[in-house]
C-alpha cells in the first residue's frame, strides 16, 4: 500500500506545524526523527486522518486518508494512548475490534493471539487502570495490530517499554514491514537504526533529510545529530 504525501501544510493561527511535506511510502520501515515541535506528530495525525491539513493533500492508492476504506486498512498508535482505565485488557481490545467493524469469533481469537504476543495474557482480565506505564503501552501496541492493518503509523511506540519489550517490539515490527507500510517515531534511534529501510528527518516542520538506510551507512544518532547541527 503506497501512501503519498503532496505539499501538507498544517497552520495554527501564527504557527506553522508541518510546512509543505511532501514524500511518497510504500512497503517497509520508514523512520521519523526529529526534536520535540518538528512537526512530527502533527504530521502522523494528519496521515492517521485524524487532523486535516491546512494545504495539501494525503492519499493511500488515490484514496483520501479520511475514507472509512483507507481506516479499515490502518494501525495507529498516537503518542498520547488513551483508554479506558475500567475496561480490562481483553475488554479493551473487543471494543476496538467492534469499532474496526471486525466479526465478533475473529476478535475473540486475535485478542487472545495479541495479548499472548505482549505478554498480556495472565492479566487480560485486571484493569487497564492498575497496569504500569510499559503494561499500557504494550495494550496499546495490541490493538494496532488487531485488523491485521496494512499501514502501521507508530508514535513514540517504544516509550515506556523497558530493554527487552523494546527488541521483542523491533522484532515484530521488522517482520511486518516486510509486507505492510510502516511509519515509525521514536525519540530512540538505536531502535530504527536496526529496523528502518528509509529514514526521515523533520525539523522546524520541513523535511531536511529523506533516504535509504542500512548499516553500511554508519552510525545513524550521529548521521542525525550532524545534520541536525548543519540546518
Amino acid at each position: 500500500m503506497n501512501i503519498k504525501v503532496d505539499r501538507v501544510t498544517k497552520q495554527y493561527k501564527n504557527k506553522i506545524a508541518v510546512d509543505r511535506v511532501s514524500f511518497e511510502l510504500g512497503k517497509g520501515v520508514t523512520g521519523l526523527l526529529g526534536a520535540n515541535g518538528a512537526g512530527k506528530t502533527t504530521l502522523m495525525r494528519m496521515m492517521a486522518g485524524i487532523l486535516d491539513p491546512t494545504g495539501g493533500e494525503i492519499t493511500a492508492e488515490g484514496v483520501s486518508v479520511t475514507s472509512e476504506e483507507y481506516r479499515a486498512l490502518l494501525g495507529f498508535l498516537p503518542q498520547d494512548f488513551g483508554y479506558y482505565p475500567e475496561f480490562t485488557a481483553r475488554k479493551f481490545m473487543m471494543y476496538m475490534s467492534a469499532l474496526k467493524g471486525l466479526n465478533k469469533g475473529h476478535a475473540k481469537r486475535k485478542t487472545e493471539e495479541l495479548l499472548e504476543l505482549v505478554g498480556l495474557a495472565e492479566v487480560a482480565d485486571k484493569k487497564i487502570g492498575t497496569f504500569s506505564g510499559g503494561m499500557k503501552q504494550r495494550v496499546g501496541i495490541a490493538q494496532t495490530f488487531i485488523n491485521n492493518p496494512e499501514i502501521l503509523i507508530l508514535d513514540e511506540p517504544t516509550a515506556g517499554l523497558d530493554p527487552k519489550e523494546r527488541a521483542r517490539f523491533r522484532d515484530l515490527i521488522s517482520e511486518i514491514g516486510k509486507t505492510s507500510t510502516v511509519l515509525f517515531s521514536t525519540h530512540i534511534v538505536s531502535d530504527l537504526e536496526q529496523i528502518a529501510d528509509r529514514v526521515l528527518i523533520m525539523k522546524d516542520g520541513a523535511l531536511i533529510f529523506d533516504g535509504a538506510w542500512d548499516n553500511q551507512n554508519g552510525n545513524l544518532e550521529q548521521f542525525y545529530i550532524k545534520e541536525m547541527e548543519l540546518i
